[in-house]
């Protein structure tokens, strides 16, 4: 009792000291667990803008050199071929078929068409101007989507589309991943985000990030 009842000899203990370590002590699992899964969301998220990079990359490569994929060997657009022509000439639906077919093949289509795929997955390949990315590849597979058409049960000459979904396909997967990754800015992990962010000019136009 006497310890209790007199301050100057319970002031031997440090009570309050040990209450205070002890919650910190505590405290040190979950700080690691959330910066373990901090960690793993940003690997993740690097992981998706790095793949989806190499999608438009690689499509810009095997269009440009023939690569025998998509675009056959001796057919790339070194070779004289259009990277656009094959596409956009064998629309068969929607609101834009007669425009599509207009610009299948012209030289700015081409141009304009290639230096997107190139510019595109050059910046999520470097987590760079990822927001210039999301934007372009956003109108990218819009027109590709409305080029496709997936509403459409029937083609103009009235054969089956194939349409699997009238709305979600493969080319809104990729609009939405595109710009969640410009909305989460996920170019520093695995990436030059950083070392870009911090350029004078990028740092005085927030867009160009």
């Amino acid at each position: 009792m006497a310890v209790h009842e007199n301050p100057h000899r319970s002031s031997g203990f440090h009570l309050p000291s040990l209450r205070r370590n002890r919650t910190v002590s505590a405290s040190e699992p979950d700080v690691s667990a959330h910066a373990g899964t901090h960690a793993a969301g940003a690997y993740a998220f690097a992981s998706l803008r790095l793949l989806t990079g190499f999608v438009f990359l690689w499509a810009f490569l095997d269009k440009t050199f023939g690569l025998g994929y998509a675009t056959p060997s001796g057919r790339g657009w070194i070779d004289g071929g259009s990277p656009t022509k094959g596409f956009l000439g064998s629309v068969a639906v929607g609101p834009m078929e007669s425009a599509f077919h207009s610009w299948a093949g012209a030289p700015w289509a081409d141009w304009l068409f290639m230096l997107g795929l190139l510019g595109i997955g050059l910046a999520l390949t470097a987590g760079v101007a990822l927001r210039i990315a999301a934007v372009a590849g956003t109108a990218m597979m819009a027109l590709m989507w409305v080029a496709e058409w997936p509403p459409a049960r029937h083609l103009s000459d009235g054969s089956a589309s194939m349409s699997t979904n009238p709305f979600a396909d493969y080319h809104l997967i990729y609009a939405v991943a595109l710009i969640v990754l410009a909305a989460a800015a996920v170019g520093d992990t695995l990436g030059a985000g950083r070392t870009w962010a911090g350029l004078p000019f990028v740092r005085d136009h927030s867009w160009l990030r």
